[in-house]
């Protein structure tokens, strides 16, 4: 796979000439039905994801996560796995015009009747907040696609956040914030009355979306972003470096990672936050008993 530079992003070029839209579609229940499909399928089943009667926004970045994902949605429609309806919502904050073609482009390519809205929001984050944009971007980008999804008559949003993504920001919040905290699957919204915060993807490795990418010569858009383009580091490459280096000795290290959020021991830990309330080891020490 080559990487070209765009105007304030990366294009992802596969190597491969883009495969007819059948090929693409069945490769996702026959060639990557273990990396992709099933992966996908669990976490719907495991986090109870999606339920009877739901109306859910399929949010299209643009990027290689979000158009897989969006196909996989479809691939459950196809296999009447449970009674849902889709929108597919997305957003321009301000792409460059060869970026929102793309988008478009790959959206009619692959069957995806993406609706898309506008938005200011890469102009108002480089104005308030240069120095470190991509948080206060993600969660203004984040408030808008609930407003567009409910406008639609939606409950939930689909966003594809990765496996990688879960581990990483895991470490971003243990290293940066000081804190032990990671993404979770689903989240019930504060702001948007009724709406829930949905990620299918949570299972699925990175390296597998890339592959799927590159042998179906699908080209998607590595960051649309004219913002962070300006930048000349990012804290989460620096957590993908330090994992890829860790895994030289530890094959095993991203597993650990991920699994540590889900094996949270309270009778080890110093303290913890819950609904805005912090507590502390000591609130509980009576009923610990001897743990040595």
């Amino acid at each position: 796979m080559e990487k070209l530079a765009g105007s304030g992003c990366e294009l992802v070029i596969p190597l491969n000439e883009r495969k007819p839209l059948k090929d693409i579609e069945r490769s996702i229940t026959t060639t990557y039905r273990r990396q992709l499909w099933a992966k996908f399928h669990k976490a719907v089943k495991d986090f109870e994801l999606i339920e009877e009667g739901d109306r859910i926004a399929v949010a299209i970045s643009g990027g290689k996560d979000s158009l897989l994902m969006a196909k996989m949605f479809q691939e459950m429609q196809k296999h009447r796995i449970s009674n849902f309806e889709l929108e597919f919502i997305a957003m321009d904050p301000g792409f460059h015009q060869s970026n929102r073609d793309l988008l478009l482009n790959n959206c009619e390519y692959l069957n995806i009747p993406v609706k898309i809205f506008e938005s200011r929001i890469f102009d108002i984050v480089d104005h308030i907040a240069n120095d470190y944009p991509c948080y206060m971007c993600a969660r203004m980008r984040r408030g808008a696609l609930y407003s567009k999804a409910q406008e639609l008559g939606c409950n939930k949003l689909a966003l594809a956040h990765h496996y990688d993504d879960v581990i990483e920001t895991t470490l971003l919040n243990l290293f940066y914030a000081g804190s032990f905290k990671t993404m979770l699957p689903k989240l019930k919204s504060r702001n948007f009355e009724n709406m829930e915060l949905i990620r299918p993807m949570y299972y699925i490795r990175e390296e597998d979306i890339i592959k799927f990418t590159a042998n179906n010569g699908i080209s998607a858009m590595n960051c649309g972003c004219v913002v962070a383009a300006k930048k000349t580091s990012s804290k989460r490459r620096e957590m993908k470096e330090l994992i890829r280096e860790l895994k030289k000795t530890h094959k095993e290290i991203d597993r650990a990672i991920f699994n540590s959020a889900g094996n949270v021991n309270l009778n080890s830990i110093l303290g913890w936050k819950k609904d805005g309330i912090k507590y502390s080891f000591l609130d509980i020490y009576d009923e610990m008993g001897n743990n040595n």
